[in-house]
């Protein structure tokens, strides 16, 4: 026969026992993540669309010739937008604005600083970021949630000693969370790394990125049953 099950407030001869568990890991990222907008402008649609098009094809040419240091490079919303006159009759278009979003993930953070540079160095380009992150297949949360679990069951002995007793079961085991902290940066503008002595036809210093220190945490509930206590 199936033994009954424990109820959810234990009972004298099984008294229940929750605990929490928690850990945190600081790690060094794995990838990082920007985003570009190329953006363009003008009174002529088709004109708008050319720029916007050329603009596209130069920021993507030269994201993809950082080879293998880029993981992914994807294309994003692609907006073209006329603006209408504020004043007068009728829908009489007075410009168009063309915007297009492009996200590319990097391995390389040595890479990562001259490529985010010469983004930034584009015509009508901006760039945002970078994000960090540790890859999908990373151990280091894994590793975070074994440590709170082990964190919990070492809290439930020492609750279970201080009675002078034992746990006897595990009854339910819940993860309460996981957390990944990877603070980002603002939007790099075109030519913001010059001073005012550079000349625009220089190329702009690759900017000097440090990467932060990820921390992972993890965070679990546990209810365990205690043989009976003599107290």
């Amino acid at each position: 026969m199936t033994p009954p099950a424990t109820p959810p407030h234990g009972t004298p001869d099984a008294p229940l026992l929750t605990v929490h568990g928690e850990a945190e890991i600081d790690a060094e990222p794995e990838t990082a993540r920007i985003g570009v907008t190329v953006t363009a402008r003008g009174r002529d649609r088709r004109t708008t669309l050319d720029d916007l098009t050329r603009r596209n094809t130069t920021a993507l040419d030269l994201i993809k010739s950082y080879g293998d240091a880029v993981e992914h490079v994807t294309t994003g919303s692609i907006t073209i937008t006329p603006e209408l006159t504020p004043h007068g009759r009728g829908e009489r278009v007075r410009s168009h604005h063309g915007h297009i979003h492009l996200t590319a993930e990097l391995t390389d953070f040595t890479a990562l600083a001259e490529l985010t540079t010469r983004l930034a160095d584009l015509e009508l380009t901006q760039v945002n970021g970078p994000s960090w992150a540790l890859r999908p297949a990373s151990p280091v949360p894994a590793q975070a949630r074994r440590q709170a679990v082990h964190q919990a069951l070492q809290r439930a002995r020492e609750y279970a000693d201080a009675l002078g007793t034992t746990i006897a079961a595990l009854i339910e085991l819940a993860d309460t969370g996981t957390d990944h902290t990877h603070p980002g940066r603002g939007p790099l503008e075109r030519g913001g790394r010059r001073t005012a002595f550079a000349h625009p036809d220089e190329p702009a210093q690759p900017l000097d990125l440090e990467p932060p220190r990820l921390r992972i945490s993890a965070q679990v509930s546990a209810q365990f049953t205690m043989r009976p206590p003599q107290i």
